[in-house]
């Protein structure tokens, strides 16, 4: 059975796409450790890859790869959120998959599978979903007495914060310094249309990192805020400024697109 191979350096990825046939059918998976439908999304391709045989030379190559640890691979293929899936033959993209449908996940893997892999997948991976989903939720009845109280005023306070500034970025590091190629990404955009924001570092704070998911039922970073509304992530943004080229208009500024209003 085929196995996921973790790929961790640039050097790794290109070495390993070197190293296949050109009818190899290469299977991608983006990932972030801290997004919780990648976990579910790791099971399911994990259960797919283990239903393809390892034959030799291999028809199919299962790699995972941390979208934000090698933002430069994530880049170079458009991945603006997670999970995100790329098939690949011969340095050619085929098709992508974003978000943690594992019916869409197994019917692109199928589709451009070769006839030596015919014999793939064919088990349904929805109670593989329904299980991991249920690992990841957290039993209220067993927290203590006053936790109900400490998460009305970490609320209170993501409530203030999101309304800091006119727009807000809740993002990696900081627009000077970004951990992750997303957070560069969005805060490029936010300079090229001359928008004055405020930006938290969710690394900095880890109370608000975990707390602010909840708060916006948005689970993954960076996030924008706009008059204390979410926007969204990278992906939504970019969709909103395909749809409006005005959308950041009302808070663009003649200033140096870099000025930003720090928050703590």
């Amino acid at each position: 059975m085929s196995t996921i191979k973790a790929i961790t350096t640039l050097e790794g990825w290109e070495h390993h796409v070197s190293s296949l046939l050109p009818t190899t059918l290469l299977i991608v998976s983006f990932h972030a450790p801290w997004a919780a439908p990648c976990a579910q999304m790791a099971t399911v391709l994990e259960t797919l890859a283990s239903e393809y045989p390892a034959t030799e030379p291999p028809s199919t190559s299962w790699v995972s790869i941390d979208a934000e640890e090698l933002s430069d691979i994530s880049e170079s293929y458009n991945v603006t959120a997670v999970p995100f899936l790329v098939l690949i033959r011969n340095g050619q993209v085929l098709e992508t998959v974003s978000g943690s449908s594992a019916v869409k996940v197994r019917n692109a893997i199928e589709s451009h599978a070769k006839s030596s892999a015919q014999a793939g997948p064919q088990q349904t991976t929805d109670g593989t979903n329904g299980d991991t989903a249920m690992v990841d939720k957290k039993e209220e009845d067993a927290e203590p007495k006053d936790a109900e109280k400490q998460k009305e005023e970490l609320f209170k306070r993501l409530g203030d914060l999101v309304k800091a500034a006119p727009v807000m970025l809740f993002m990696k590091g900081t627009p000077s310094e970004p951990k992750c190629g997303f957070s560069r990404q969005l805060v490029a955009i936010l300079r090229e249309n001359a928008v004055k924001y405020g930006f938290f570092n969710i690394l900095a704070d880890d109370e608000v990192r975990q707390g602010l998911k909840e708060f916006a039922d948005w689970p993954t970073y960076p996030q924008l805020w706009v008059d204390g509304e979410l926007v969204g992530g990278l992906d939504i943004v970019k969709e909103e400024l395909a749809s409006d080229a005005d959308f950041f208009k009302p808070y663009s500024t003649k200033a140096s697109g870099d000025a930003t209003a720090a928050t703590s």
